[in-house]
């Protein structure tokens, strides 16, 4: 997982109230073009889902699109990108995002963007991945999430030995090098994990 080839960008159909969330995107868009970094998203071209797209395009990068069948008109399915897959449904979308990504950037977003990194922070608390996930938090926006995340721990939903794994960037420019090192770490922890105990002194 060292090298970091795509990152799965969840963020709204919606632009939002504030102008730097679209900034946001476009930074962010440009930056994952500029490493040779392919984005996978939903596949629309409105709000902060077409922003990033158009921005990742326009720096020359990559764009795996993959939108359900009944959402094409919704969204307004993107036409640009190098690949677009339509898909039947919600959870066929959701396992190829998962699959055809090595880590996963949550932007601000409505409902489907916090289903969606919540999913992944999920299997990753059971084990099921260990791709890096991070909250790009503009403008704060994922404070109230946090909260809820440190409020579960003190209520003791949360157990020790079942943290919940993510990375928090306040910069756009965090938030490629963040992911590196994690993917990096984890890498790292792989590779001695396969050297027997007694070759590790």
């Amino acid at each position: 997982m060292s090298k970091i080839r795509s990152i799965c960008v969840y963020c709204g159909s919606a632009a939002g109230d504030e102008a730097a969330h679209a900034a946001a995107a476009k930074t962010l868009g440009a930056a994952m073009a500029e490493k040779g970094i392919g984005l996978v998203y939903g596949g629309g071209n409105i709000g902060l889902m077409g922003t990033v797209a158009r921005a990742v395009l326009d720096a020359g990068g990559r764009v795996t699109g993959i939108i359900p069948e009944f959402l094409k008109k919704r969204e307004v399915m993107l036409t640009d990108a190098q690949e677009t897959i339509v898909v039947p449904d919600m959870h066929t979308r959701k396992r190829m995002m998962y699959e055809r990504a090595d880590a996963f950037v949550a932007m601000p977003g409505g409902i489907g963007t916090l289903e969606e990194l919540v999913e992944q922070l999920t299997w990753a608390q059971l084990g099921q991945h260990r791709k890096p996930v991070l909250l790009l938090n503009t403008q704060d926006f994922w404070r109230p999430l946090l909260q809820l995340f440190a409020h579960m721990r003190n209520e003791g939903f949360i157990r020790p030995g079942f943290e919940v794994s993510y990375l928090v960037a306040e910069k756009v420019g965090d938030v490629i090098p963040m992911i590196e090192q994690a993917a990096a770490r984890v890498s790292d922890e792989e590779r001695e994990a396969k050297v027997p105990l007694g070759e590790r002194f």
